[in-house]
């Protein structure tokens, strides 16, 4: 293998991310059966609810914690879709001075935009509730996973709408900027960046009852997914 050719902290060169589809195709397979057989999102949530106590680690309505991971990166986000919009319908003189252009903004500016929706979309019509909803933890709904009915007798009266992570997909399509530039550096830290804040964001969600691990891997690996066939659909980085 050539010197250029090998990975960078796991990463793969620019001309080789289109790769890692069919892995995470099967990875988020294994992800999704792994957790309808075992109890793997109990185990981990209850280490975060204080059962003697009835609450929590994080309380929802504390504002520092609200703040930091649910309303500050929201509107980071939207700033940043903002600057990248206006980047790309600005004249070229303010590209060229990043050396960026209009594709492969257009692939940040899809993953950012799209990833949300999408996760949005599923989380509407996958019947699934939060930790905070079910009885085990205080709630009035029995724990069902994605892929079980609730029992006749146990029909909750609405719908869940907790599976996958809608507030972690804003922080992992972030992966969109390992799109902008071409060169190892850039792609790492574009996925260090969408893995920092998704799982700051999807952390946070969980320590309060709102999300189980297995919403936010669920998010994670599609909106890996999405970045990757959105630069295939933009021709951005070669064909898959």
């Amino acid at each position: 293998m050539n010197r250029l050719d090998k990975p960078v902290f796991g990463v793969p060169p620019p001309w080789r991310l289109e790769r890692t589809l069919w892995p995470t195709l099967a990875l988020l397979g294994v992800a999704i059966v792994g957790f309808e057989v075992s109890n793997v999102d109990l185990w981990l949530q209850d280490h975060f609810y204080n059962f003697a106590a009835a609450r929590w680690w994080v309380d929802a309505r504390a504002p520092g914690p609200r703040a930091w991971f649910y309303n500050g990166p929201k509107i980071a986000l939207i700033l940043l879709a903002l600057v990248m919009l206006a980047l790309t319908a600005g004249p070229a003189r303010w590209r060229e001075r990043w050396q960026l252009d209009r594709r492969r903004l257009g692939v940040a500016l899809l993953t950012l935009g799209l990833v949300p929706l999408v996760i949005g979309q599923l989380k509407a019509n996958t019947n699934v509730f939060c930790p905070a909803e079910i009885e085990r933890y205080g709630g009035d709904v029995a724990y069902v996973k994605a892929f079980e009915r609730h029992p006749p007798e146990l029909q909750p009266d609405r719908r869940g709408r907790c599976y996958p992570a809608g507030h972690a997909s804003g922080g992992f399509a972030l992966f969109g900027l390992a799109g902008l530039w071409e060169t190892r550096r850039a792609q790492r830290r574009g996925l260090l960046l969408g893995l920092m804040v998704g799982w700051g964001m999807g952390g946070y969600q969980m320590l309060k009852g709102a999300h189980y691990l297995s919403h936010t891997v669920v998010t994670m690996l599609l909106a890996w997914i999405g970045f990757l066939l959105i630069r295939r659909w933009l021709r951005v980085g070669g064909n898959l």
